[in-house]
């Protein structure tokens, strides 16, 4: 296939996000497998999956914080803390990672339910859902803004019957460490203000690409899920 200037870049660029997501795709298969269960806390499932990604991955760098949360720490946010919790046996938790692959950076993030109540079933099902869904429209609306795809996703959560969680619904992602645009912190990410193109280039004229994130939460029911991966690419 015979490529345009630059084209072969892109295309490279892609492939290479795509690779390490597809990495983090194994690795959480094995999270689930083998770490996942009640009676662990969250720091220590932590600790565990950190031993996991570099004995079996070759993970020696995350490029931000690995996020493990269980029971009420499922609301919260990515910036917020909260006591160190153990997971129940009819419990749901999140697991948030961004393990460099390669000099390429993965963001991948996924929910996991213990035991058999429904609520939790029923949010971790509409979680993938609802990125579907918001992946789709990005597709079918490829001009269109952050700040629109973050409205939508709220929109999507509602028609759902959950609340959006996250004060972001996603974020840059490239070759480790991915550059921030210039100008106000918010265009970076999928947050209502950014009013920016997905389809946008960054200052060399290369192609953004980001991640979409999903954040669902219930505060009556005091649950939460995550689901994250990416949106540009795949």
């Amino acid at each position: 296939m015979a490529f345009a200037l630059g084209q072969a870049d892109e295309e490279e660029r892609a492939a290479g996000l795509l690779a390490a997501q597809n990495r983090a795709v194994a690795l959480f298969a094995e999270i689930a497998r083998d770490l996942v269960r009640p009676g662990l806390s969250e720091s220590d499932l932590d600790r565990e999956i950190f031993e996991l990604a570099r004995a079996r991955h070759g993970v020696a760098r995350h490029w931000h914080k690995r996020v493990v949360r269980t029971g009420v720490n499922t609301l919260k946010q990515f910036d917020d803390e909260g006591p160190d919790l153990t997971i129940g046996d009819d419990d749901i938790l999140f697991v948030d990672l961004g393990p460099v692959f390669t000099g390429w950076e993965a963001d991948f993030g996924r929910t996991y339910v213990l035991g058999g109540d429904p609520d939790k079933q029923r949010l971790c099902c509409d979680l993938e859902r609802v990125f579907a869904a918001g992946k789709a429209h990005y597709h079918a609306n490829p001009e269109i803004t952050a700040e629109a795809i973050y409205a939508h996703m709220v929109g999507l959560a509602e028609q759902a019957g959950w609340e959006f969680g996250g004060a972001i619904a996603g974020h840059l992602v490239g070759e480790f460490p991915h550059k921030r645009l210039p100008g106000e912190k918010n265009n970076s990410y999928i947050v209502p203000g950014n009013a920016q193109k997905i389809t946008a280039l960054d200052p060399d004229g290369r192609r953004l690409h980001w991640i979409l994130e999903v954040h669902l939460v219930d505060r009556a029911l005091g649950i939460g899920g995550f689901y994250e991966e990416l949106l540009t690419v795949g």
